[in-house]
């Protein structure tokens, strides 16, 4: 089963990936005034920006793309660098800015996003070349920082407010918990591909296997949270 599961794992990915996305945008009426309405837009912009980087299979085997091999954009490291390490740190950024309360907490992930995007343009610049062959474990766990401040601040504003009594009725609650998951289990993979590990095949396969089951995880419980809140909870 495990075997079936990994082999198929791109489909598999693609399908969790869609669903909250089409979910969403099937209930947005309900959410259209309220903040959720932009968590709706990311998961859209999400499943176009990751159907875009599967541009790589019309690479292969004298596809449509294939005037791209051997070219600096024939891999998608670029591409994910971009979409997800730098894009997604930076939406949450902003969502939170919307969902937080407490002015020092906005002040701080503000200030800290600002921080991390002149940081990773600058650092993209200084390794342009390995740009397009790598990911930067630097940049991915920066932005881990950022996403633990934003699960913790809420969670801080939750336990100080009344709504500690119906945290399990909010949307947000389940956005900060899942993300909050998502990056404690896939940050700690970064330190072994930075000492070399992303060459022994046997933790290559468990790297992606790992992801898998979290991807699977966030993107059900994001579709779980858009069905079963509702949006005067938040």
């Amino acid at each position: 089963m495990e075997d079936i599961i990994y082999k198929h794992r791109l489909i598999l990915t693609t399908l969790v990936e869609i669903l909250p996305a089409i979910v969403g945008l099937l209930l947005y009426k309900y959410y259209k005034d309220t903040q959720v309405k932009y968590f709706i837009w990311f998961l859209t912009y999400l499943t176009i920006c990751d159907f875009i980087s599967n541009y790589y299979l019309l690479i292969k085997n004298d596809g449509i793309l294939s005037f791209l091999k051997n070219t600096v954009i024939s891999g998608t490291w670029w591409w994910v660098t971009l979409f997800w390490d730098i894009g997604a740190i930076l939406f949450f950024s902003f969502y939170y800015q919307k969902v937080l309360n407490t002015s020092i907490f906005k002040s701080i992930i503000k200030y800290s996003s600002i921080v991390f995007l002149v940081f990773s343009v600058g650092y993209i610049f200084m390794n342009w070349e390995a740009f397009f062959i790598m990911f930067f474990p630097i940049i991915s766990i920066l932005g881990a920082i950022i996403i633990f401040m934003c699960s913790i601040f809420y969670f801080i504003e939750i336990l100080l407010s009344d709504k500690i009594l119906t945290f399990y009725k909010s949307i947000n609650f389940y956005i900060s918990f899942t993300i909050f998951i998502w990056w404690l289990i896939t940050t700690p993979i970064l330190f072994f591909e930075i000492y070399g590990s992303n060459n022994d095949l046997e933790f290559r396969a468990t790297r992606n296997m790992l992801y898998l089951m979290a991807n699977i995880f966030m993107y059900l419980t994001f579709t779980f949270a858009l069905l079963w809140c509702k949006p005067q909870n938040d």
